[in-house]
């Protein structure tokens, strides 16, 4: 590392659910930047060392893994195979970046994320996707609740407009929101409420 790179070891992006089913022309038209600024995010994540997962919904035609709501309603997003399954192309994912399917809002239900996030060390979560008000929230609400901190990435996420905006304004408690231009000149504040934390933990063992 030279003295003008800065560790980025403990974050993780997890980039939520862009996906064709959850981009509607209603949001789409609403947030026609959304594309652009998440290929930003990426690049910057890749470039920096913070490190990125991908949480995509996925579900099988035969209902066997939906949601109990959804089975009642015989109708469900992001069945695999389908055109709506498919990522955006501003979000597709690296070789050396994890995928993980999900059945449900909240990407922590998967089981396989948190172990990856241990394994790894992170304790910092920048979250952005779709919707903000769903799967974004549920996702960072528990990753706040496990123990992380953690940021929306607000200019890389997209939901109806009201939703979008009650959501990143109604949450203070559990998450603090960021812009892809702001992400590098936290990382000294953000840093040091790691440190800040690790005072006084309990080694493991």
């Amino acid at each position: 590392m030279t003295r003008h790179q800065v560790d980025w070891s403990s974050f993780a992006l997890l980039l939520i659910d862009v996906q064709r089913d959850f981009w509607p022309e209603p949001v789409a038209r609403a947030f026609p930047d959304l594309p652009h600024r998440v290929s930003r995010l990426l690049t910057l994540c890749r470039r920096s060392g913070i490190s990125v997962i991908h949480l995509r919904a996925g579900f099988a035609a035969d209902q066997h893994d939906w949601m109990a709501k959804y089975r009642l309603s015989g109708s469900v997003p992001c069945i695999r195979g389908t055109d709506g399954a498919g990522v955006l192309p501003c979000a597709k994912s690296l070789p050396s970046e994890p995928v993980l399917e999900k059945q449900s809002f909240d990407g922590f239900q998967t089981g396989e994320l948190l172990p990856l996030l241990r394994q790894q060390g992170k304790r910092f979560l920048l979250t952005a996707g779709i919707e903000t008000s769903v799967c974004v929230l549920f996702t960072t609400a528990t990753a706040a609740q496990l123990g992380f901190l953690t940021a929306v990435v607000e200019d890389c996420c997209a939901d109806l407009p009201e939703k979008h905006h009650h959501t990143l304004r109604g949450y203070p408690f559990i998450f603090e929101c960021v812009t892809v231009d702001r992400i590098t000149d936290n990382h000294a504040r953000w840093t040091a409420m790691l440190d800040q934390l690790a005072v006084g933990e309990i080694p493991a063992k």
